[in-house]
This record gives structure tokens, C-alpha cells and sequence, in this order.
């Protein structure tokens, strides 16, 4: 089938086309199925993520407009269903198990085992048009002439702007202590981002979607209820409920294939039911200690910001008695191989230097720290061989708070939209407004570090626009980022790289100037955070596509 991804969701849309929705799937299946595996790391809810993802689509295929990059739109929501099936689930889950980080140690810095865990991270941190592309050239493997056209663009461009991004890609896994060359990286990505995904999850998620877009009546059972369940239970119930409307979408030689795999399917509902009584076990003892600490406050009824300060205290609790009882499990399940213990120790040992060298350089901190847990100290330090040098240990402080900020983050991002929904869609327009809605007790200092940059409707905003952003200073001038963030999507600049400091000079630069851009390299010298020759600044300057002059048309001819 030769049709275009909207060509294909125009005639779905318009007559219900069954196989053109299927074809949809089979198309992009692999890539939101390995997405949503990497961010939670079971099988059975990668699945269930893959078909929320396509039944998103289903439910809002009329909504895409025509020029919708339809790989790039379900990468997004892939992303975001699994982020929230993590927090439903357990908070977050331990990404690596101790056996897999010693691997990792013992790798060479260019192997997949370093890259994957910071993949869907590094990518979420490229401006939509860079990722867009990334994912059309090394996830789906097409050339650099499908991409062009995809991209509106020709193949020369596209080249230039594939380079660009992974080069970007490059610097932000350099940043984190993992040294690729670009050649590595590109055919790390290729070879490994997109695995194929279950044989038969295509079909399983095609009916249930077209059955959800064509909003389907029936009383056997809801589809919420049909995403919760097993995968032998939703298989079963699908094909009755192919049978009670009389469509054929499921015919016989199916069937006997679905009964071959029910003894597997089987083992795996055990398994869930398992995680199920665990869950609703933790459930209860987060309840109970919720309910103590509110009878223990005598006057706390009543008063919201001190009831979400006590939930926000006992979620953070369980949250690091779950991480520790993973570490510990982990560790048991290595035979306590003397190697490993070894390697742990050597990391809470680090950790607990790092927390004793910021003690002693406060010019460092910010106050955004104070969101991280345990295990984020540890992700820290684990990429740094050592802390015997200012250097060291300024580089794992650059880890702690980019971390640190991209947790500001994502409570922010919670907050935006608990704000949106409680008064008809419209953002804030200052912090004050939103405080009440953040779930973390967040202070006063941390607000005064970053900007609203939007006001009016949340659905108006373009999705290529940031909807706030650090405005404080860094606090270290070689090792430090500057983020933005928008409700689907984070940027952040490094303040010792050449290109950052001349796209945040160009901001300013517009900002002070009716959002004109600057002519030359000496114009725009006085809003350089940091010194650079002019030549080098020029050579940002003569890539400015020629007759765009303001910043608004350099964001319209795409990311920087």
C-alpha cells in the first residue's frame, strides 16, 4: 500500500476504513512499542501502552492537521502514556538492574548499553522538527530524499539538519559522561532503537482502536476496563465482541491461533495478578499513613497546601523505601557477587563526597535540589570514575541539577495542567496562581528562578512554543544548562557551548530589539554570556536562512 500516513487517515476518518487504519499500525507499531519499552521496562505494559497510544490516534485522527508528521505525533504520546503508566504504576522504576550496570561499566562508551537508558531523554530534549527527523532517517530508516519531502525540504537540507541533530544528540550523552563519536551513535541508534514488537499485538490493537474510534456500544465491558486487563483476557473479550457485532474482524483460523498461545498467556496472568495484590498492598499502607498524618495535624483539614505538603511527604517515602527494597532485591539477586557489592559501595561512598563538596561550595546549589531522591544522587556519580578534581566533582554537580531541573519540570508541567483544567483551558499568569495546584510543596525560590512565557488558552499555544524557562543566571559558568520547557517537549543550552551561547545571545538580542536579529558578529557581542571570537560568532550568523530578519521567522524556518 502506497498511500501516504494521512492519505491513510483521511479515508479512516471519512469511511471507517478498517484496513486503512491497520496499515497504520503495521507501519509505526515497532517504534511506539519499543518507545513505550524503554521507558518502563515490562513487556506486558509496553503492550498496553501500544494500544492507548493507537487508540489515541483513533479517537483524534480527524483532529491532525494535514501537514501532522504522523511518526513524530505517536513518538510524543507514546512518551507521555508511558510517563504516566510509570507514576501509576510505582512512582518510577529502577531503569537498570545492578547486573546491567556492571555490564555497562565494563562496555566501551560507545556500546548501546550506555546509550539506551538516555536515549527517549535525549531525543524528548531536541526541538520538534530536529526529532522529527531523527526518527524519519535512524528509527524508520528511511533516506535522506523521504525525509526532505516528509520535512518539507530538500534532500541537502535535510542532511544538514540530521547532522545538526545528531550532533546535538552527541553533546547531550556528553554531558552526561557517555563519549560516542557520531558514526557510533548513528549506528548504535540504527540498529537498536526500533526492535520488532510481539507477533499479533498488531491486530490485537487495531480491532480494539477502530472499535474506540467508531465509539461502539456495547454491554459486555468498557474499554477502560479492557486496557486494565491481562493480555489473555483482552484477546478473549476482543473476539467476543467481534462475534456480538457481527463484523468478521476476527475470523476462525484466528482463533485457533489465540488458543495455541493460551497456556503462555495464561503464565502471564499469574504474574499480573501477582503485581496486582503488591500494588493494591501499597496502595492501602500509603492510605493509612495519609489518614494518620491528617488525624495528627488536628487543624489540617481544610487547609489545602498542608494536606498536599503531607501527601507529597508520605508519595516521596514510598517512593524511596520502593527504590531501596529494588536496590536490595537487585543485589540479592546477584548472589552477592563480591564485584558488585564492591562497585556499590564505591557509589554510596562518591554519593556521599558529592553531598559533603556541595555542602562546601553553596555558589552551586539551587534549590530545585531538593526534588531529587537517593537514586538521583546515585545516577550522578555513576558515569564519573572519580571526585579527586574541582572539575569532577563540578561535572557530577551539572548531573545533579540537570536533574534537578527537569523534575522542576515535570511537576510544573502537572501543575500547568491541573491549573488549565480547573479554569476553562486558560494558563496563569503568574506563579502565584499556580502554586495551590502543585502536588510537591515547591518554594518561592525556586519560582523566582523561571518565567511564564504564555498566557491565555493552554491550547493555543503553538506546540513548537515553551511554556516557561530558567531565567536565573548559571551558577557555574563552564558547567552549567539553561532549560525551557513546553507541555510536550525540553530544551535545554549548555552555557560552554558555542552554538547554546550564540542562540541564547540571539534571544536576547530580540528580546531588546522588537525581535529583530542582530546584522553582524559585534552587535550581538554585548549579549554573549560568555566571550567568543567573532569569527566564530559569524559563523553561526551566515547559517541564518538569507531575508529572515526576526527571531519570529528564524523559529518558523525551524530550530536553531
Amino acid at each position: 500500500m502506497s498511500d501516504t500516513d494521512i492519505e491513510l487517515l483521511a479515508r479512516y476518518t471519512r469511511h471507517h476504513a478498517e484496513d486503512a487504519f491497520a496499515e497504520i499500525v503495521r507501519r509505526h507499531l515497532d517504534l511506539v512499542h519499543s518507545a513505550a519499552l524503554r521507558q518502563i521496562r515490562s513487556p506486558q505494559l509496553a503492550e498496553e501502552v501500544a494500544q492507548s497510544t493507537f487508540i489515541n490516534l483513533a479517537r483524534h485522527a480527524h483532529q491532525l492537521a494535514p501537514d501532522t508528521i504522523l511518526a513524530a505525533w505517536l513518538y510524543q504520546v507514546a512518551r507521555r502514556e508511558s510517563i504516566d503508566v510509570v507514576r501509576r504504576e510505582a512512582r518510577r522504576q529502577l531503569r537498570e538492574q545492578i547486573a546491567t550496570e556492571m555490564n555497562a561499566l565494563n562496555a566501551t562508551t560507545a556500546d548501546w548499553t550506555h546509550i539506551e537508558p538516555l536515549l527517549d531523554e535525549a531525543m524528548h530534549a531536541l526541538d520538534d522538527t530536529d526529532r522529527a527527523a531523527v526518527l524519519l532517517r535512524y528509527f524508520e530508516n528511511k533516506s535522506l530524499s523521504e525525509v526532505g519531502r516528509t520535512l518539507g525540504t530538500s534532500d541537502d537540507a535535510a542532511q544538514k539538519r540530521v547532522s545538526r541533530a545528531v550532533e546535538r544528540l552527541r553533546e547531550f550523552f556528553a554531558r552526561r559522561g557517555v563519549t560516542v563519536g557520531v558514526s557510533g551513535l548513528v549506528v548504535a541508534i540504527s540498529a537498536n532503537a526500533v526492535q520488532a514488537a510481539p507477533v499479533g499485538l498488531a491486530v490485537t490493537i487495531s480491532t480494539s482502536a477502530v472499535l474506540s474510534g467508531m465509539a461502539i456500544k456495547t454491554t459486555t465491558i468498557g474499554l477502560t476496563k479492557t486496557l486494565a486487563m491481562t493480555a489473555i483476557q483482552k484477546t478473549l473479550i476482543s473476539a467476543t465482541i467481534a462475534v456480538a457485532v457481527g463484523t468478521g474482524i476476527y475470523e476462525a483460523r484466528r482463533a485457533a491461533q489465540f488458543q495455541s498461545q493460551a497456556q503462555a498467556l495464561q503464565q502471564q496472568q499469574n504474574s499480573l495478578v501477582e503485581q496486582t495484590r503488591q500494588l493494591r498492598q501499597e496502595r492501602d499502607d500509603v492510605a493509612g499513613k495519609l489518614a494518620a498524618a491528617q488525624l495528627g495535624a488536628g487543624n489540617v483539614t481544610g487547609n489545602t497546601t498542608e494536606l498536599l505538603k503531607l501527601r507529597a511527604q508520605v508519595t516521596r517515602l514510598q517512593g524511596n523505601a520502593r527504590e531501596l527494597a529494588q536496590l536490595k532485591a537487585a543485589t540479592a539477586a546477584t548472589g552477592n557477587d563480591p564485584a558488585i557489592e564492591a562497585t556499590l559501595k564505591s557509589w554510596a561512598a562518591r554519593a556521599t563526597q558529592l553531598k559533603e563538596r556541595l555542602g562546601q561550595m553553596p555558589d552551586k546549589r539551587i534549590p530545585e535540589l531538593q526534588l531529587l531522591t537517593d537514586k538521583d544522587w546515585f545516577d550522578a556519580i555513576k558515569n564519573v570514575k572519580q571526585l579527586e578534581t574541582d572539575t569532577d566533582v563540578r561535572q557530577a554537580l551539572n548531573n545533579l541539577r540537570n536533574s534537578a531541573k527537569q523534575a522542576f519540570g515535570d511537576i510544573t508541567r502537572d501543575a500547568l495542567k491541573k491549573y488549565a483544567e480547573a479554569n476553562n483551558g486558560m494558563l496563569p499568569e503568574d506563579w502565584s496562581q499556580l502554586k495551590p495546584y502543585f502536588e510537591t510543596p515547591v518554594g518561592g525560590a525556586m519560582f523566582q528562578r523561571y518565567s511564564l512565557l504564555q498566557t491565555g488558552k493552554l491550547a493555543d499555544v503553538p506546540q513548537n512554543e515553551y511554556l516557561f524557562a530558567e531565567k536565573a543566571p548559571p551558577v557555574d559558568d563552564e558547567y552549567d544548562s539553561l532549560y525551557e520547557f513546553g507541555m510536550n517537549g525540553t530544551k535545554s543550552s549548555s552555557v560552554s557551548d558555542p552554538g547554546d551561547i550564540v542562540w541564547n545571545g540571539l534571544l536576547q538580542f530580540a528580546k531588546t530589539h522588537n525581535g529583530n536579529l542582530p546584522t553582524d558578529a559585534a552587535q550581538l557581542a554585548p549579549y554573549l554570556k560568555r566571550p567568543l571570537e567573532q569569527a566564530k560568532v559569524q559563523e553561526f550568523l551566515v547559517q541564518i536562512p538569507s531575508g529572515v530578519t526576526t527571531m519570529e521567522q528564524l523559529k518558523a524556518a525551524g530550530p536553531k
